[in-house]
């Protein structure tokens, strides 16, 4: 038996109810914990002391697309995300997550991909 709910997207950084750890307007949503915490870590080391690691499955993330959230994915997360995104009937595709950085970039890069509001077939 697998240690991770099939229906387990991925983590979010929550520093209160409604404040969350987002990229531009998009929810920021890691394919673990581990790196979650690398991210927040690297990119904001001040947050890390301050907030809360919280699971986000895939119908809790489907109900805040349904109500007009914006999710930044990355790889781990999105590759849970489409095939269950994929049998709900939402308009996805698969991603390409070769990009490199941008140059000149001087830390890590965390590759995201946008997701939001999107029509059932």
């Amino acid at each position: 038996m697998s240690k991770r709910s099939p229906s387990l997207i991925g983590y979010l950084a929550a520093f209160s109810r409604y404040e969350l750890l987002c990229d531009g307007d998009a929810c920021i949503i890691a394919g673990s914990e581990a790196k979650l915490k690398d991210y927040l870590a690297v990119h904001n080391p001040a947050l890390p002391k301050r907030c809360e690691i919280k699971k986000v499955r895939f119908e809790e993330l489907l109900r805040g697309l349904r109500a007009g959230g914006a999710y930044a994915c990355d790889e781990d997360a999105y590759k849970r995300f489409y095939p269950q995104a994929q049998r709900a009937g939402l308009a996805v595709g698969p991603e390409d997550f070769s990009t490199p950085p941008p140059p000149g970039l001087t830390r890590p890069a965390i590759h995201l991909v946008r997701v939001q509001h999107f029509r059932l077939r």
